[in-house]
């Protein structure tokens, strides 16, 4: 340090000597700190504060004070001294501090704290042993308004000073704020620094040792805040008079961008929230109504990022996005039925086509969803509400609510087929997720389940499914998405299918030891399956058939041998779901001859032309027994594929026609399909399962009203309809006449009573 010059160290019992001679050290710290004292000096300040406030006698103008008052009261005087000079400093401070404005008076207050706070340190040093001793008495004992010595220096900055200029500084930091705001460069440092010393100027009055920020948020996040508040306000108002609502959304966001970065620039971190919530009062929730309104245009044309940001903006306020949400369902229902309809206006539509109409909107939705509103639970609540309402309620289901679900059905079956274009696993397995993405919204699942069951069972039986791997797959989808007993016979129906191909290599090894050589070159190349009555929704022939002789052999063979193995139980021939193959050796225009995939009922009927080359309709009904519903659609098969001709012109199939072979049929392949499906039998078959679903419903209604009765003994007739909603509502939604009326059946039988008060109880 740089040597000064100090008068002799006064008497330590004399108050003036000890003051004048403290005063010029201060002085010298406080006026002087670039020069600095010199450690001597340093050390003579510091003895006489520690004598004076030691000695047990004082002198002051000559007259005597009272004895022993000891180092209690000689303390308090230097303390009222000290803050008397610093009260004078900072008067002289003040008047300096007049002539500067804006950024002038910013870096001249800053300048003067700087030097002050550093002063504080070393004077609060020289001062020492006063605040060990005297200020930590008077404040163990309760004093109001004693500090130490540096806390000192910053109550009277706050009393003497800053109260008096606090707010002419804070109207400069302001404009600086403007300015930024407003695009300009500004000098951050300045702001830094009054934000730091408004900080340390909050003193706990209870705990000097403490500090608070009440300073800072009265003088200085206050009017920061008000500021902030008016200049947005003017600003967005103006803004959104004069360009469109997507350039204010990325303004307000813009803006909001900035006010955040500038707390980490040069606000303290408290004033974090109160100026976002007040940015986004006045930058988004005044503005809330504008951006709403806009929502559907940005909707109708897909503008996606500009839907994210109206997302993001509105999310940050109370309910802003609960009027978009419910927007957002309605246009998504229109969207769905809008689809669906074009697909009605195809009479022959496909089910492919309906299950992609409604998949395209689920995907274009859902992917607005999770890009647009951040995947956020709510709007994928309105995505789910509004997929189940246009895929269970639209054109096409207005005649059948449970349309939806046949047609997954059918369209999963047309997957799973052999012959299905998705060839590739990894495509087919995608295909199979999307299904079930459709699945999950429709309400009548037991229609569907009703319907796949039947087509499962018609790939197993007639091998005819795209592979074991992919049929898995599907049923473990849907065992996740509606538990074990949802899919249990399903499973049960791939156990048999697995029984009876170990069963077929077992009668393989038994025709070797039973038949001699002879007889097994007689035999037809045969394939049995046996399937569980209650597993597979099958039905035994709905038509008497007489098999021809050739098949009745191989069935009886079959027969003999499986009843050696399982004694007592009885077989049914399920004849409508046999087929065949058989050779046209009759015809002599190709060098192979020609193959016929046929049904057991087409190949009984071609069959009979070995004998004789001319039928007529009786003989072949008496022939084979078959109903005339059954034998005149497959007659029009065979005449459809020319393989028979009618002998009568014009003639349709039926009673008094006569049907010759042909001898000059020609196809392009070698094996001719014959074995298709008649619309009318498809027809009947489907209302034969919507007839299934209602008998199976009116069980499932019952089972659950005494499951729950059972349970609870006695209860309302009102919670008893609630409670069997509950239960059922997975399977299918139960319409309340339904279940009032399966209550009525429950008593009839009694397994339930009613009782006074429209009480039910349970009948043990």
């Amino acid at each position: 340090m740089a040597p000064s010059l100090m008068p002799q160290a006064p008497h330590k019992d004399d108050l003036e000597q000890t003051w004048a001679f403290l005063e010029k050290g201060i002085d010298s710290v406080m006026l002087k700190l670039e020069e600095g004292v010199d450690m001597k000096t340093y050390m003579a300040l510091y003895t006489a504060v520690h004598n004076f406030c030691t000695s047990q006698k004082a002198v002051s103008n000559g007259q005597g004070l009272q004895a022993h008052r000891g180092a209690h009261l000689l303390g308090e005087e230097l303390y009222k001294l000290l803050g008397h000079y610093l009260s004078s400093h900072l008067g002289n401070v003040f008047k300096e501090s007049q002539s500067h404005t804006d950024e002038a008076l910013l870096a001249f207050y800053i300048r003067e704290w700087v030097r002050y706070t550093t002063a504080a340190k070393y004077i609060n040093h020289l001062f020492r042993y006063l605040n060990r001793h005297w200020v930590k008495r008077e404040i163990d004992e309760g004093k109001k308004n004693v500090f130490d010595v540096y806390t000192l220096h910053l109550v009277k900055w706050k009393d003497d000073f800053f109260l008096q200029v606090h707010k002419k500084v804070m109207d400069a930091v302001l404009n600086l704020v403007e300015k930024q705001r407003n695009g300009e460069t500004i000098e951050q440092s300045q702001i830094k620094s009054i934000v730091d010393s408004f900080v340390s100027l909050g003193l706990d009055e209870s705990d000097s040792t403490k500090s608070t920020l009440e300073v800072y948020r009265y003088y200085f996040e206050k009017p920061f805040i008000a500021a902030t508040r008016a200049y947005y306000e003017n600003e967005s108002r103006r803004f959104v008079s004069e360009n469109s609502v997507v350039e204010y959304m990325k303004k307000a966001e813009a803006r909001l961008g900035e006010e955040k970065a500038r707390v980490g620039l040069y606000l303290h971190p408290d004033i974090s929230k109160h100026l976002t919530d007040t940015c986004l009062d006045v930058l988004v929730t005044n503005h809330s109504e504008v951006l709403r309104e806009e929502f559907q245009v940005l909707l109708d044309n897909e503008r996606q990022e500009d839907l994210a940001r109206m997302y993001r903006l509105l999310s940050r306020i109370k309910e802003g996005l609960d009027p978009l949400r419910i927007k957002f369902e309605t246009h998504v229902r229109k969207a769905g039925l809008v689809a669906v309809e074009k697909v009605a206006t195809d009479d022959s539509f496909e089910p492919k086509m309906y299950v992609d109409a409604l998949l395209q909107v689920h995907t274009r939705y859902q992917s607005l969803v999770n890009e647009a509103f951040n995947g956020e639970s709510e709007f994928v609540r309105s995505l789910d509400n509004a997929c189940r309402e246009f895929v269970n309620r639209n054109k096409i289901c207005a005649a059948s609510s449970t349309k939806s679900p046949e047609l997954l059905a059918k369209y999963t079956d047309s997957l799973l087929k052999k012959g299905s274009k998705a060839a590739e696993e990894t495509e087919l397995e995608e295909m199979l997720v999307q299904i079930m993405t459709v699945f999950k919204y429709i309400e009548d699942k037991d229609v569907f389940q009703k319907f796949y069951s039947k087509m499962l069972a018609k790939r197993l039986v007639h091998v005819s499914s795209v592979s074991d791997d992919a049929e898995t797959s599907m049923i473990s989808k849907l065992k996740e998405a509606c538990g074990f007993e949802y899919t249990n016979k399903l499973q049960r129906m791939f156990q048999d299918i697995q029984i009876s191909k170990d069963l077929n290599a077992s009668y393989k090894d038994w025709q070797v030891k039973v038949l001699d050589d002879d007889d097994r070159k007689k035999l037809v190349d045969s394939h049995f399956q046996i399937l569980g009555t209650g597993f597979w929704p099958l039905q035994a022939p709905s038509t008497d058939f007489l098999a021809p002789p050739e098949i009745v052999k191989t069935a009886e063979r079959f027969q003999s041998f499986y009843f050696d193995k399982h004694n007592g139980r009885k077989l049914t021939w399920l004849w409508q779901l046999c087929k065949g193959e058989i050779k046209a050796n009759y015809i002599k225009t190709t060098k192979v001859p020609y193959t016929f995939q046929v049904s057991t009922f087409q190949m009984a009927i071609l069959l009979l032309f070995n004998e004789t080359d001319t039928l007529n309709y009786e003989d072949i009904q008496k022939s084979t027994s078959l109903a005339p519903e059954i034998l005149e659609p497959n007659l029009g098969i065979l005449l459809k594929a020319k393989v028979l001709t009618i002998n009568q012109e014009g003639s349709k199939p039926g009673p008094g026609t006569s049907y010759s072979l042909n001898y000059n049929f020609k196809n392009k392949k070698i094996k001719v399909n014959l074995n298709i499906q008649i619309k009318s039998e498809q027809k009947v078959e489907s209302d034969d399962t919507h007839k299934t679903v209602e008998e199976d419903r009116k069980l499932l209604l019952q089972s659950a009203i005494v499951r729950i009765m059972k349970s609870r003994k006695k209860m309302k007739h009102v919670q008893l309809v609630q409670e069997v909603i509950q239960q059922v509502k997975s399977r299918f939604p139960p319409k309340i006449p339904d279940i009032k009326k399966n209550i009525e059946a429950l008593m009839e039988k009694d397994y339930i009573e009613r009782l006074d008060g429209d009480e039910i109880a349970y009948i043990a």
